[in-house]
């Protein structure tokens, strides 16, 4: 422990409150490490508890460096109680080395030794990036690829992960085999909402194109209304999607999503988050607010936070293997992570593990999960915070938008009547994107004076706010809508002109 000790002593005499004389951590605990039984939260609506630590599928299990074995990670995080899984199609050969390791712990179905008990107990996510089920192969827009780069579509991608998972690898798998959710991963764009939403609502097997989330539906609940499940299958339990980009596209997908087929979803989250067009502010609390259930990841930045420059890791040398570094421990950025509101459980992809609990990242990590929701207070948040933003100038989100001013209610729209003689002019409009802190209401301005004020709350569908004005005349009148968040910053809308009643 001393060497740890010493690298904490270090970040918080670095990140001291100089004002006022208080170290940002009093709450680290700087005891042993190690976890007898590691802690677990609720997955939303889903009905699992998973531990507030998942392991993360890619690192070293994606980017192997020649002296790592990624299965035994993989057996590590079972050993230590781990039971969230995060994997993707598109994480070169993490699916197959889930494979070989579920082989040793008999968690293939048909296989002798097969513990079903075993495999209930641990929850496995894959993800797609591929957007259609059936239809043209790109769509100008649409994030990466629509269909995969050999033709492939969506229930492709999830018969390759039960056969590399559970099967020979080879597109074959055994009846009984099933992931607990598949994610649509990384939607950024609403060019990718508007495909992913093909045909949803009325699939009907004739159509030319059909969407990811109407096949992975029948793929769900083992119907064929797609014409493409013509077997009935069941091979996913849940479905959900992912996005580290854009909150406001990952705000229109659960908008959208008017039958609350979508269970969970991955976020980016980290301190330097309120740097960015934030997830914390915007998207989160709409996920949380429909019970989703919320997986955190990009917990240090991809790795920028300490050794990887900003940008997407694609070789093993971008692997970070150390636990923290002597400025930045990584038990803060864990905590913060897991004690952002909504957030369930936390993916890390690990690049390395060791018997000595100082130099394994799976063991350390495990060890600063184990906090309760909501542990931090607003000001060791910030001061997190704070310590963070000197981190590459700030600029270690590369994944994510820029940051964006508050803004004004979006949408606004008008209209008015007369009804037993009392005139009623009634405004709508669609939530406002938050900066840096939270929404706390809209106030409705006439002719330069408040006449009232809707509180916000995260809009989960497509219902707009709503305030009803009763004028005590029918002369003309002026509106504007303004959006005030926690720190009384304000946004308005354009002042626009309502016509005499007639």
């Amino acid at each position: 422990m001393k060497n740890d000790q010493i690298s904490r002593r270090r970040f918080i005499k670095k990140t001291t409150v100089a004002a006022a004389g208080i170290s940002l951590f009093p709450h680290i605990n700087c005891g042993k490490i190690g976890v007898a039984k590691p802690m677990r939260r609720g997955l939303g609506r889903i009905g699992f508890d998973v531990t507030t630590l998942g392991l993360g599928g890619q690192a070293s299990i994606q980017w192997t460096p020649e002296d790592v074995d990624p299965v035994k990670i993989i057996l590590k995080a079972f050993t230590l109680g781990l039971n969230y899984f995060d994997t993707s199609n598109l994480y070169g050969s993490s699916q197959s080395h889930y494979g070989k390791a579920f082989h040793q712990l008999d968690l293939i179905p048909g296989r002798p030794g097969y513990d079903e008990k075993k495999r209930r107990s641990i929850f496995i996510t894959s993800k797609t990036h591929l957007r259609w089920a059936k239809g043209p192969r790109k769509i100008e827009g649409v994030n990466l690829w629509t269909n995969g780069p050999d033709g492939s579509l969506t229930i492709d991608d999830l018969k390759r992960t039960l056969s590399q998972i559970f099967g020979d690898g080879k597109g074959n798998y055994p009846p009984g085999a099933y992931v607990d959710m598949v994610l649509m991963h990384s939607v950024s764009s609403m060019a990718d909402v508007n495909v992913l939403f093909t045909g949803l609502e009325n699939p009907d097997p004739k159509d030319e194109s059909i969407g990811a989330l109407a096949a992975l539906l029948d793929y769900r609940d083992g119907t064929n209304r797609t014409g493409l499940n013509p077997q009935e299958e069941r091979l996913v339990r849940h479905l959900g999607f992912s996005g580290h980009h854009s909150p406001a596209v990952m705000m229109e997908m659960i908008q959208r999503d008017t039958g609350d087929i979508l269970d969970g979803m991955l976020v980016s989250i980290n301190p330097n988050d309120r740097l960015f067009f934030n997830m914390q502010q915007n998207v989160i609390p709409v996920a949380r607010a429909k019970n989703m259930g919320i997986i955190g990841m990009k917990i240090f930045a991809d790795g920028a936070m300490y050794t990887k420059g900003s940008h997407w890791s694609y070789l093993p040398e971008h692997v970070v293997r150390s636990t923290g570094s002597p400025d930045l421990p990584s038990r803060p950025l864990v905590e913060y992570g897991l004690s952002t509101p909504g957030i369930a459980t936390a993916i890390i992809g690990i690049g390395q593990i060791s018997n000595d609990p100082l130099q394994c990242q799976l063991t350390q990590n495990l060890s600063a999960a184990q906090i309760k929701p909501e542990s931090l207070n607003s000001t060791e948040r910030k001061n997190i915070e704070q310590a963070t933003a000197r981190i590459k100038e700030g600029k270690t989100n590369y994944f994510q938008l820029p940051a964006e001013p508050l803004s004004p209610p979006r949408d606004p729209e008008w209209e008015q009547n007369m009804a037993d003689g009392k005139r009623a002019v009634h405004l709508s409009w669609h939530t406002a994107f938050a900066a840096d802190e939270p929404i706390q209401r809209y106030d409705i301005i006439r002719d330069q004076e408040k006449i009232g004020s809707v509180l916000h709350k995260p809009q989960v569908n497509k219902d707009p706010f709503v305030f009803t004005d009763h004028p005590s005349d029918v002369a003309t009148h002026k509106y504007r809508i303004v959006t005030v968040d926690a720190s009384e910053q304000e946004a308005s809308t354009d002042e626009f002109q309502i016509p005499a009643a007639i």
